[in-house]
């Protein structure tokens, strides 16, 4: 299964309006992507669609994240996810 590592870059973390961008564009895609902090056991990542999953993961600025995702397109997918986290979203 494909994942990629990711260092929360938004000010506050995944918290409000940077979990809202981040969980907008997982749902456009066709592929469940869970998400979870480095180090944790995969069995327990979280539906990265889901925006209570994400604030209550507690991610704050500068803390790395692993997505993963199965599926076609998969690696694009999590490529571009990468890029909304590893933006300073509250800068915008």
């Amino acid at each position: 299964m494909p994942e990629r590592t990711a260092v929360i870059a938004s000010r506050v973390g995944l918290h409000a309006r940077p979990a809202g961008i981040f969980v907008a564009a997982v749902g456009e895609l066709p592929l469940e992507v869970t998400i979870a902090m480095a180090g944790e056991p995969a069995d327990d990542a979280m539906d990265a669609s889901s925006i209570l999953s994400i604030m209550s993961l507690g991610a704050s600025n500068g803390d790395t994240v692993v997505l993963r995702a199965e599926g076609e397109g998969a690696d694009e997918a999590l490529d571009s996810l990468v890029k909304i986290l590893e933006t300073d979203l509250d800068a915008e």
